[in-house]
């Protein structure tokens, strides 16, 4: 009786002439027992099934190894990827795994040629027969077909014993979604650098917001054309207050454009996430993703990218579709490395929301300290000289002169790196005549930051302005509905409460539509109030940080204009 302990089975091996015969009886009782009348029929049993021992006449065991060892080597070429051929001098194909013989004909065809030339090449390199024991290297080749598909092949010699080149050996694999992934890595790549070409070009004499506009401009052209991304948007983290402002939004309904987020990893949707954790983050169905706030009306899928520069998060770039899971790795690498050259693109335009009472005073003390070494040179070598020089007031009063001038360099560079803290020159401004265009003329100057209020409160009064003050952007809209008529509004574009567009459509209510100036430190618009505005006759924008004379210049311009 067959054992129940055991269901192993095992495959015997008779044939013609066989002796396995008395044995099989005796395993029949231990064991599940397949015969097998040839090596084929052998063959086609291992193939299908799973056997614990193989039972052979030893004459019939070595033809039955060799068979077995061919059979998985032909498993093996068949299942992998790569078409894999052997061919002879004239590029005929001898044999072809599987993979390579499932291509069309055009493409066999193109292999056979590149294994031909592959020949004549390992030929050529053989040399004389006392180079012969030089050993030859495989060689790369490529082809591409009606530019839609790229191959690559690997091709190597085959010798006989007397070092012949008889044949050749290719591995051939379709390469064309590598080749495409770099074609677009290094399109990508060169729009990158169009875009931080911002300061290379002839934009010197374009102010901040003409610079924004170009590179707006620029952003959205690369990311529809190279990228294929209509919906999209660029918010800047203002790290004083976590906020990620909307710098650009292309083809997103504008309550997207309005939602409040946050750089909390969470409650502040995907963008709050990306902004907190520097994590690329795809959503592959908004629908079932928790994280997801309000986009594209239609929205399906997104895909959002930290902006980096080096490695700090200063914003995200947010892409969506109204197709699902429309966003692949690929896609997210592409985001990402387009995304770092936004970043520098901003950064080239001092686009960056800087936290104003701590970073700009680090950033003059940096750029101060960069400095310092430089001049502090020219001022001794220039004292030396003086020493050299005394008896001639002549030369000691250029001498002079020189160290003047390093100290108005240090002033001046430590202004300009102060950004938005300070107004260029206002020290300096004196106690001029009272202005006639100026004189008598009631101005409202609203400014979250105090050294910027007060220091333009104080220039306007010295030339005789009546200044009011408004420390955000309520008490400015209070201001303009419960005083006397103004002249001149002047108003930063970025405070709490009320924004730079919310104060100028206040202004225009109250009847004698006074002019409005808008500021900006920061080099965008987050509220679009410049854009807003300008469409309804505002007067000027003064980028931060300015000089006293631009001041007063589109001061009286825009006095004149509302005369």
């Amino acid at each position: 009786m067959k054992s129940t302990t055991t269901n192993q089975r095992l495959l015997v091996l008779t044939g013609p002439n066989s002796r396995t015969g008395p044995l099989v009886e005796q395993l029949r009782t231990q064991y599940d027992i397949v015969i097998a009348q040839s090596i084929e029929q052998a063959l086609e049993e291992l193939r299908h099934g799973h056997f614990a021992a193989v039972f052979a006449d030893s004459a019939d065991f070595l033809p039955l190894d060799r068979a077995m060892a061919a059979q998985q080597s032909g498993l093996i070429l068949d299942t992998i990827g790569e078409g894999i051929c052997i061919t002879d001098h004239a590029g005929t194909i001898l044999w072809a795994n599987k993979r390579l013989k499932m291509w069309p004909s055009d493409t066999r065809d193109r292999v056979c040629r590149v294994c031909q030339e592959a020949f004549t090449t390992f030929v050529a390199q053989m040399g004389p027969i006392h180079d012969r024991d030089t050993p030859l290297r495989s060689r790369k080749f490529s082809f591409h077909i009606d530019d839609t598909q790229f191959f690559e092949l690997i091709c190597s010699p085959v010798l006989d014993s007397a070092r012949q080149i008889t044949q050749v050996v290719a591995i051939c694999w379709d390469a064309s979604s590598g080749r495409r992934l770099q074609q677009k890595i290094d399109a990508i790549d060169h729009a990158g650098r169009e875009l931080v070409r911002l300061e290379s070009e002839s934009i010197a004499k374009l102010n901040v917001g003409q610079r924004l506009k170009l590179l707006e401009e620029k952003i959205i052209k690369y990311c529809r054309q190279l990228m294929h991304f209509d919906h999209f948007a660029i918010r800047l983290l203002d790290r004083k207050t976590s906020k990620l402002e909307m710098v650009i939004c292309v083809g997103l309904p504008s309550e997207a454009a309005e939602i409040e987020l946050l750089a909390m990893p969470e409650g502040n949707g995907i963008s709050g996430y990306v902004a907190a954790t520097g994590r690329s983050y795809i959503c592959s169905d908004v629908l079932k993703d928790p994280r997801y706030v309000t986009g594209l009306s239609n929205a399906r899928s997104s895909l959002t990218v930290p902006l980096m520069l080096h490695d700090k998060t200063i914003g995200i770039f947010n892409i969506e579709s109204e197709q699902p899971g429309s966003f692949t790795e690929d896609d997210r690498q592409f985001a990402e490395i387009f995304g770092r050259y936004v970043a520098v693109a901003l950064n080239i335009l001092d686009l960056l929301v800087v936290e104003r009472y701590t970073t700009t005073g680090q950033l003059a003390s940096d750029v101060t300290t960069e400095i310092a070494g430089p001049l502090n040179d020219i001022v001794t070598d220039t004292t030396l000289l003086m020493d050299e020089y005394i008896g001639n007031q002549e030369m000691r009063q250029r001498l002079e002169g020189i160290i003047a001038s390093v100290q108005k360099i240090r002033t001046s560079v430590r202004q300009v790196a102060e950004g938005p803290t300070t107004i260029l020159g206002a020290q300096s401004a004196g106690n001029p005549a009272i202005d006639p265009e100026l004189e008598a003329k009631r101005v409202l100057v609203a400014d979250d930051e105090p050294n910027i209020r007060q220091t333009i409160a104080d220039v306007l009064t010295r030339y005789g302005c009546l200044v009011d003050t408004a420390a955000d952007g309520a008490e400015a809209c209070a201001l303009l509905a419960t005083q006397n008529r103004y002249d001149l509004v002047l108003s930063d574009i970025k405070m709490p409460h009320k924004n730079g567009y919310e104060i100028f459509a206040a202004a225009v209510k109250i009847g004698h539509n006074p002019p409005v100036i808008l500021m900006t430190g920061f080099g965008y618009d987050p509220n679009h109030s410049i854009v807003h505005a300008s469409a309804e006759g505002l007067a000027a924008v003064l980028f931060k940080p300015f000089k006293v004379e631009q001041l007063l210049g589109e001061i009286r311009k825009a006095i004149r204009r509302g005369q």
